[in-house]
This record gives structure tokens, sequence and C-alpha cells, in this order.
């Protein structure tokens, strides 16, 4: 999952060397904390959430046949 994020958010943002995740394993569920650069924040978020909506069902869907739910959060 790490890699199938790393690879979407690096795609839409300007300075993909300032990606970082951070990954939070749970037993059925795992937290991926997201950082990017300040200026590329609006682009990962997109217009009234889209990309990082589109971003999560993407995500969710991959890890449904793992039977695992995945959230992903924009941190400062």
């Amino acid at each position: 999952m790490r890699e199938l994020i790393e690879l979407i958010i690096k795609g839409i943002v300007d300075n993909p060397d300032q990606v970082e995740i951070n990954e939070i394993i749970g037993e059925k569920s795992s937290i991926f904390e997201v950082k990017v650069d300040p200026d590329d924040i609006g682009k990962v978020i997109g217009r009234q959430g889209r990309n990082i909506k589109s971003i999560r069902t993407i995500v969710n869907a991959a890890a449904q046949k793992d039977d695992k739910r995945v959230v992903i959060e924009i941190v400062d």
C-alpha cells in the first residue's frame, strides 16, 4: 500500500523528493500519514477534497482484497 500511495502522491506534487509517508499498522487497519511540501498540500487535497478522496478510494479498493482498511491523513 505504501508504494501505491507514494506513486500517486509523487505524481501529483511539484516536489516529489519532499514526500514522506509514515505507516502505523494495526490488526485490521493501517494509517498512513503523508507529509508533503507546504506548497503542494493544495494539489494533494484538490478542489473540495476531490484528489485526496479519489486517492483514498483507490487505496481502499486495493486494500479490500487483503480484508484491511486504510486511512490516509495529510500532516502539516
